[in-house]
């Protein structure tokens, strides 16, 4: 709980200590973290959930430790698999087995470390985790006006034919990569499509490795980027790729490409030949620029993908989503009489943290560029059984990369402590 200031004035439709805009991972987190602190919390979002989300839909270890924090049940997402092994192949076609922890046959069940799940009944629970926490959801709520003032923000939303004013202590803009928060604040970047352009489609009917083990195929004409196909439900898969935004690197491009991936050898074998596209492909960037994109704006705090939080090594976004989400909401809910110390608290722990991990992925991403760098890097990480299991879990956000950067989040047994959902079975027939 925290100590409140007088109720903000009754001239608005709706009132709240904080308004969230977008439903997403980091607007979910944050809601919930909000209305458990005692905290009034509204979200708005313009989509009806569930929704789907172009994602490749892996959940990390740091993702999976802060959907446990918030108390997502697994179960509630029908499409969730638990993941044990990674396979990782190089430009020059050599596989190595990444076992994670738990499963390299010389340990019992350590927790979870990597899942999959489709986003659009991911998010949905998510949310509902959020709603059921307390706090109150919007769905179908477009947000068209914002301002600040003195003693808050002021807020116009339309959904359902009808216009609401909001009025707000602060504001957390969870709204994506277009955040149009960002554009009302008149804080919009010009020109920037986001940092990686990813690519993916469903397939069903999926009988080859892909039904169980998360495969990357680092292909020698997407690097530093890679192709995914990760296991989804029964005998599903999301199958994609992604590479760094760059001249000649456009959607047109990566469509005519897809085909042409999709035929090579080594992925027909992974799917199986009854393997069938489900749905239409589809296409989206990826915001990697923590520190090029407004972190904060007065009383409004981005997180997420309206931060440009996603991994620059990976693309992956889901557990810097919840992290900043939960960050967001705690450095209002720690200062919050004092607006500039919630900013500087947010932009601190940003700074100390995801900041140094987004540097240290920035210089690794350069050393798989080039197919000597993945050859070299795989090498190294399958040298011995000790590791494979720590590269697997480095590679899962288990412990900071930079760790040797920020020393103070280093502590003793980090590299063994065990992973979340430790009492969720971990091997699931799906047969």
């Amino acid at each position: 709980m925290v100590d409140l200031p007088a109720p903000l004035p009754p001239a608005a439709d709706l009132s709240a200590d904080v308004l969230v805009v977008g439903g997403g991972p980091a607007g979910a987190a944050a809601a919930t973290e909000g209305a458990r602190r005692g905290l009034d919390v509204i979200v708005v979002d313009k989509a009806a959930f569930p929704r789907d989300k172009c994602c490749g839909d892996g959940l990390t270890t740091g993702a999976l430790r802060h959907l446990e924090a918030l108390g997502l049940d697994p179960s509630t997402v029908e499409s969730w698999r638990p993941i044990e092994d990674v396979t990782v192949r190089t430009p020059s076609g050599r596989h190595c087995r990444f076992p994670l922890p738990g499963h390299d046959g010389e340990r019992g069940p350590a927790g979870l470390f990597a899942a999959v799940a489709r986003r659009a009944e991911l998010d949905h629970a998510l949310l509902a985790v959020g709603r059921g926490a307390g706090a109150t959801v919007l769905e179908g709520h477009e947000l068209t006006a914002v301002g600040q003032h003195g003693t808050g923000v002021s807020a116009t939303v339309i959904g359902h034919d009808v216009e609401l004013s909001i009025e707000a202590r602060y504001l957390i803009a969870a709204d994506g990569m277009w955040s149009p928060t960002r554009k009302l604040l008149g804080r919009a970047v010009p020109g920037y499509r986001g940092d990686w352009h990813a690519f993916r489609q469903y397939f069903v009917n999926v009988s080859g490795q892909a039904s169980r083990d998360l495969l990357v195929w680092f292909e020698p004409d997407l690097l530093p980027g890679y192709a995914w196909s990760f296991p989804v439900g029964s005998h599903a898969a999301n199958v994609g790729f992604g590479i760094q935004r760059r001249s000649g690197r456009s959607v047109q491009v990566m469509k005519s490409l897809w085909p042409e991936i999709l035929s090579r050898p080594h992925v027909v074998e992974a799917l199986g030949p009854g393997a069938v596209a489900e749905g239409s492909h589809r296409a989206w960037p990826i915001p990697a620029k923590l520190g090029g994109l407004p972190m904060t704006d007065g009383r409004v705090l981005f997180a997420g993908d309206a931060l440009g939080a996603a991994d620059p090594m990976t693309g992956e976004g889901i557990g810097q989503a919840l992290e900043t989400g939960r960050a967001a909401l705690a450095a209002v809910a720690e200062r919050w009489t004092d607006p500039d110390a919630v900013t500087a608290r947010y932009r601190s722990e940003l700074e100390r943290g995801m900041r140094n991990d987004h540097r240290m992925a920035s210089a690794l991403s350069a050393v798989l560029a080039s197919r000597l760098g993945v050859e070299a890097a795989v090498a190294i990480a399958g040298a011995t059984g000790w590791t494979r299991g720590n590269f697997a879990r480095w590679l899962f956000e288990d412990y900071p990369r930079a760790l040797l950067l920020t020393p103070r989040r280093w502590r003793r047994g980090r590299l063994s402590s065990t992973g979340p959902y430790r009492n969720l079975t971990t091997t699931v027939d799906l047969d």
